[in-house]
């Protein structure tokens, strides 16, 4: 099982598939990486030697912020923005949709489960 950026990467996964399980990484940086080491995309992680393993994670660690580091750094940009203030930074600290989704109906992922409206007791006769 191949080790890269601190994640296990699948091994009877194609070598694209497999760098998807890393943060950061999608299909497109997958392809890229593929190409730009020469691996053909369509082997198996299984079937990559160490020295191309090796190859690969030099170049994830040179080129790509990924795993730790970029959640560490999406999670400070969410930060600043709620110490600012603004308008995403409100949004984010009342946990409401930050990029102009509807909410009257909608946005139940991001707000939560429904909360019943408290009212009147209905009084059967």
């Amino acid at each position: 099982m191949a080790r890269i950026a601190g994640v296990n990467i699948p091994t009877q996964k194609r070598v694209e598939i497999g760098l998807t399980y890393i943060h950061g990484i999608g299909q497109h940086t997958a392809k890229k990486i593929t190409a730009e080491l020469g691996i053909d995309p369509t082997r198996r992680v299984s079937d990559l030697t160490e020295s191309e393993t090796i190859k690969i994670r030099e170049v994830i660690d040179r080129d790509f912020l990924v795993e730790g580091d970029l959640r560490r750094d999406t999670a400070m940009n969410i930060k600043r923005l709620m110490d600012l203030g603004c308008y995403r930074g409100l949004r984010h600290r009342k946990s409401l949709p930050v990029r102009g989704q509807r909410t009257h109906t909608n946005a139940r992922t991001r707000k939560g489960p429904a909360k019943a409206i408290a009212g009147k007791k209905k009084v059967t006769k």
